[in-house]
């Protein structure tokens, strides 16, 4: 087992692109990890990586040994996978990073059905609007947009990740309804800011014809969070731009009302994330197929989609 802890070292630290995110993933200190590819480059007399303050990289033969390597760690660890099974059940921690407010709204519900059928997974859900590095931070999947297909990355897309616009009944109560996205300069709004990169957001709205307007509006208010700009909407502070996973129970509910409709922005996708194994561990396997089939029988793309 000693070799197999060295053979991880390495693995992870190359996935991962340090010794620091390999740590976190593997539950051990960035020192220990740095000792234990020493040990490995010892034993096979070679220097697997470059090392520098800032980053680390494959030397030729750390790249040659990481392909040759590669698809056998992949089954051993399938084949570790399989042998925890619980009574040939998929079993073990499953680590899913999430958004706040969708994964509360959308994920959270399917847990009692998740668990029923697999009651030996035990669901580590982190819940975080920022994009997570799926495999420097030893997720086995992530569902929401924007996170980088790294080597190693792959995704399943859900459904399209449109922006509408929304207030409250009260605000536009005492206001005209504009009827192009030009008029959305004399309204206020709840702008959003980029947790990731800290810069606004900048919105073009487009219709079914194939128009395209800035969406240009007085800044009123500046949130990170679209569940938080909804809740400021609905007391009335002004218009936001939201996807429309954050709307649509609102816009049920009648607590806001859509402003042009047939206009909406993109967003990318909802998607679900994992790590692109030829033989993914059963507890990943499962859960990517529960998910797609839940987005399926819910209608979740149809609900979401802005056009």
């Amino acid at each position: 087992m000693d070799a197999l802890n060295l053979f991880d070292a390495f693995i992870v630290s190359a996935q991962a692109g340090s010794f620091s995110a390999a740590a976190r993933r593997l539950g051990l200190t960035p020192a220990a990890v740095s000792k234990n590819v020493a040990r490995l480059e010892a034993q096979l007399g070679v220097r697997l990586f470059h090392r520098s303050t800032r980053r680390l990289t494959l030397t030729d033969r750390g790249e040659q040994f990481l392909h040759e390597a590669g698809e056998p760690y992949a089954q051993l660890q399938a084949a570790f996978s399989r042998a925890a099974e619980d009574d040939g059940q998929p079993a073990g921690v499953l680590k899913v990073s999430m958004g706040v407010a969708f994964g509360r709204e959308y994920l959270v519900p399917l847990l009692d059905e998740f668990l029923r059928r697999y009651p030996a997974i035990v669901p580590d859900w982190q819940f975080d609007n920022r994009p997570v590095d799926l495999v420097g931070g030893g997720f086995d999947a992530a569902i929401g947009g924007g996170i980088a297909l790294n080597q190693g990355v792959v995704l399943r897309e859900l459904a399209p990740a449109h922006v509408i616009v929304v207030a409250s009944p009260a605000y536009m109560a005492t206001r005209s309804m504009p009827m192009h996205p030009a008029d959305l300069a004399q309204l206020e709004g709840i702008a959003r800011r980029s947790g990731a990169t800290g810069r606004q957001y900048a919105w073009t709205l487009r219709n079914g014809a194939g128009e395209q307007v800035a969406a240009d509006y007085r800044a009123r208010l500046i949130f990170d969070d679209p569940d938080a700009m909804a809740h400021a909407a609905m007391l009335g502070h002004g218009i936001a731009l939201l996807p429309m996973a954050h709307a649509v129970r609102w816009l049920a509910r009648g607590d806001l009302i859509r402003l042009l409709p047939g206009w909406y922005a993109e967003l990318g996708s909802i998607c679900l994330y994992y790590p692109n194994r030829r033989l993914l561990p059963p507890k990943t396997r499962v859960f990517v197929d529960f998910i797609v089939e839940a987005f399926r029988e819910k209608g979740l793309a149809a609900r979401f989609d802005g056009r």
